[in-house]
């Protein structure tokens, strides 16, 4: 199984820890690191080092960031230059994440990579109040989670 670490400024990781749960599960082999006021990029670091040691299944680490060029993926990155096997996503997202969760069994490190990045790109989009429901064409949209 894959590991996953997610890495964000404030509470973006603790709080897509939560909406990830309620998708997903619990999980195994997932870490959730807050860069929090206070905290220096080098404490950052070590928090990244060892949520890695306890991500490592012999099958990789998906590292996932919120702003390329912020301190948690310049970390993020900093760290990945020691090992082969960690790949760092940056501008992240909860379906990203989520699905990474539910698709990491079975598939290897750049598989997973590919299909997350795609994805990225597919669940963000614009909706436009002119497409939705009219009189001759029904609003197919259900409910999700």
């Amino acid at each position: 199984m894959i590991g996953i670490i997610v890495i964000g400024h404030i509470n973006f990781a603790s709080g897509l820890r939560s909406a990830v749960e309620a998708i997903a599960g619990e999980q195994p082999y997932i870490e959730y690191i807050d860069f929090i006021p206070g905290m220096s990029t080098e404490q950052l670091e070590i928090h990244i080092r060892q949520a890695v040691k306890k991500c490592q299944t012999g099958e990789g680490i998906l590292v996932f960031t919120d702003v390329a060029g912020g301190s948690p993926c310049n970390r993020a990155t900093a760290v990945m230059t020691d090992y082969s096997d960690i790949r760092v996503i940056t501008g992240s997202n909860l379906p990203m994440i989520a699905n990474a969760c539910l698709e990491r069994d079975g598939t290897n490190l750049n598989e997973l990579t590919s299909l997350i990045l795609e994805l990225g790109h597919h669940s963000i989009g614009l909706i436009d109040i002119n497409s939705l429901e009219t009189d001759d064409k029904p609003n197919d949209m259900n409910d999700g989670l």
